[in-house]
């Protein structure tokens, strides 16, 4: 039965996201909140995790998982990033985008795209997911909540804890945060490839 931590949406108690910190460094799956909609997330490195969202979500291994990090420095150890791709980065972000770029060897293998050797990765502009990465003090395996067959995300933390209940390990809800999951921009191939237009304004891109 995952665990289920209310937290406020403009006052996030510090307790609860240690909390959820915890659980995270424990091995666990999340479901969080972030300015796009709900992740499922999970540490670095959390192999059972990562299977995990693959099951749920049904996905196979071409799939580009997300880092979801708090900061550029966070950011720069995970993906090789020029000068005029990290204007193009820093002017969009935080924000509802994510940016397809080249793995350092930071990365594991098994979250890199099999072929092409990259990874997505994004700075969320959600007090409540700044704030628990800030807490974990390491980026978020994430991937979005969108299940099987369904056109639209979970938005409601109460129905993910339903439906969710026993494949996930908890929930944190700060209230509804939409359906529209980030806008995809692939910068692996030198330029700006829009890979799926969401939250995020494509107009800097195009």
């Amino acid at each position: 039965m995952a665990k289920y931590f209310d937290v406020h949406p403009e006052n996030p108690q510090r307790r609860t996201l240690t909390g959820v910190a915890d659980s995270l460094r424990s091995g666990a799956l999340i479901a969080y909140p972030t300015d796009s909609c709900f992740a499922l997330g999970c540490r670095l490195g959390n192999r059972d995790g990562l299977a995990r969202i693959r099951s749920i979500r049904n996905l196979d291994d071409k799939h580009h998982f997300t880092l979801v990090c708090q900061n550029f420095a966070q950011l720069g150890q995970f993906v090789y990033v020029d000068n005029d791709v990290f204007r193009a980065v820093k002017a969009a972000t935080p924000g509802a985008y994510t940016f397809i770029l080249k793995a350092t060897p930071e990365v594991p293998r098994q979250l890199m795209h099999p072929k092409k050797k990259t990874v997505g990765v994004r700075i969320p502009d959600h007090l409540v997911a700044q704030a628990l990465l800030a807490e974990l003090g390491e980026p978020l395996v994430s991937s979005t909540l969108l299940l099987p067959d369904e056109k639209e995300p979970l938005t409601q933390g109460w129905e993910i804890k339903e439906r969710l209940d026993h494949v996930v390990d908890a929930v944190v809800d700060s209230g509804d945060c939409g359906t529209r999951p980030t806008t995809v921009i692939d910068f692996s191939g030198g330029g700006a490839e829009i890979l799926r237009r969401g939250a995020g304004d494509t107009a800097r891109f195009e």
